[in-house]
């Protein structure tokens, strides 16, 4: 899977634990010095980073001798160097939607036929529901390459004559990436006539990057002829056929409710303050990412005093539309938005896992400054359209209870006073460390301002300090969540 959280092994893992750091380097450098060996002398040039990690992941898998290999496409799917596998088991497409327009294009019919690159003669496909043209171009695709495509029960289908199923990762579209990872199992099973039987599997290079909203595809990697699982129905006229739902396993049962997708829906408490991890990058993400925050942060039970804070903190990457995915969230009402890199700390060292070497931190400040000013104008074009964002009132410049939300504004000096005031900080440690005051015992106390003398960093530096309870949502990019997760959870770095 990629991108990785806070560790490179993270991408390729057996029995659902990333390779071992003697793995790792025994491997790499095994693949790396054939490659040097062999590659051609005119045009001398080793394999992309991904790529690279690609044919590692491969060369893995079969000198660890897994049973099964789980391989999600990096982008797209005709073009992926992932889709290399002539005979995969079985194929899956998960919800479309729009990311990476740049190179798969900017409508969803030019997103799906990408996808629809990883199909295979007589390997049976699944997708979900889609919007209609999309599906119809999936199954053109389908039918181009003689592969048989279904569209995957709902999971209702499979509760039918049994208690609800209880799902490890929050949100509502989770039930439909379940559904598709219950199809993509069964298939396999079946084939293998391994019901119940237990095998080395592996994961690796790469993944869809929000919590299974974004634009995905899947392929289960097998060996053996392929037999047809599912009923031979054609795809007739503009329809894709139904796959039947079946009975789940107790093992089905129980993977479902146990699940855990590190920065994905991911809450971490640490007594005044909570944070909520989510990697959402898409608009479809985004909007599922506000769906479960406002459902676990902003309902829960007001301090009595009434001292809640919201902080935003934000980065995004790549071409994706950030006004649009900041738009998103104006509704959540935080009382700050804190923009920064995906950089760990202002020094590399000892953080190889986290340098993105195509990206400059003065192109990456550049781009939170941007950030910065698009989510003020957001909130100037927000206040006086919606009754719920009163303009607070000047009080000593500094603080004032807001009697319609029961919680905490700033007053920034400003001649258009916010009640959201935005924040740039060069690194996440700075920005975590700003949010926490010293309140997050994995994190030190913030330093001096220094370099950012922002009256709204001092002045919201007491109300932070002295609010009864911080909820702190880090979302917009994997590689933001990743960094903000090695900070706070040091284990993860072991």
């Amino acid at each position: 899977s990629s991108p990785h959280l806070v560790q490179v092994r993270e991408r390729i893992r057996i029995n659902g634990q990333p390779i071992s750091q003697d793995l790792f380097n025994k491997y790499f450098w095994l693949v790396y010095n054939r490659l040097e060996e062999t590659k051609d002398p005119v045009h001398a040039s080793m394999p992309a980073y991904f790529r690279f990690l690609t044919i590692m992941a491969f060369h893995v898998f079969l000198q660890e001798k897994v049973d099964l290999a789980v391989v999600e496409v990096g982008i797209g799917g005709t073009y992926d160097c992932t889709n290399i596998i002539r005979t995969p088991v079985v194929c899956g497409v998960s919800s479309l939607g729009i990311d990476h327009t740049s190179i798969l294009g900017d409508t969803m019919e030019k997103i799906a036929w990408q996808k629809g690159g990883i199909f295979k003669p007589g390997v049976p496909a699944f997708t979900v529901a889609q919007p209609e043209q999309p599906l119809e171009v999936l199954r053109e695709r389908a039918q181009e390459r003689k592969c048989p495509l279904y569209l995957c029960p709902e999971l209702d289908d499979f509760e039918e004559g049994c208690q609800a199923l209880e799902l490890g990762l929050a949100g509502a579209h989770q039930r439909s990436n379940a559904a598709l990872a219950l199809q993509l199992a069964w298939t396999w099973l079946q084939r293998r006539g391994c019901q119940g039987k237990a095998g080395r599997w592996g994961r690796g290079p790469d993944p869809t990057r929000a919590p299974g909203v974004s634009v995905g595809c899947l392929s289960c990697l097998g060996l053996g002829e392929l037999k047809e699982v599912l009923p031979s129905t054609e795809l007739v006229g503009r329809t894709v056929p139904l796959a039947p739902a079946f009975r789940l396993t107790d093992a089905m049962i129980q993977g479902l409710r146990d699940t855990e997708w590190l920065g994905r829906t991911q809450v971490l408490s640490r007594g005044p303050v909570t944070w909520y991890l989510d990697g959402a990058h898409t608009t479809s993400s985004i909007q599922a990412c506000v769906r479960w925050f406002r459902q676990a942060a902003l309902n829960q039970d007001k301090p009595h005093d009434g001292s809640e804070v919201r902080v935003l903190l934000f980065n995004a990457t790549g071409d994706r539309d950030t006004a649009a995915l900041l738009k998103l969230l104006v509704p959540c009402h935080f009382d700050y938005a804190v923009f920064c890199p995906n950089f760990t700390e202002m020094s590399v060292a000892n953080n190889a896992d986290q340098q993105n070497f195509s990206v400059t931190l003065e192109n990456a400040l550049t781009r939170c400054l941007e950030n910065q000013r698009m989510w003020t104008r957001l909130l100037e074009e927000k206040v006086g359209q919606d009754p719920w964002l009163p303009s607070p009132l000047r009080v000593g410049g500094l603080l004032q209870p807001s009697p319609a939300r029961g919680s905490l504004l700033l007053v920034p000096p400003a001649p258009r006073p916010l009640n959201s005031p935005a924040l740039v900080f060069p690194c996440l440690a700075q920005a975590l460390r700003w949010v926490a005051q010293g309140r997050d015992p994995h994190l030190a106390a913030p330093t001096a301002l220094g370099a950012h003398p922002h009256p709204a960093a001092s002045s919201g530096a007491v109300l932070l300090r002295e609010a009864a309870a911080v909820h702190v949502l880090v979302t917009g990019s994997l590689h933001l969540v990743g960094g903000a997760l090695r900070l706070l959870d040091p284990a993860l770095s072991q």
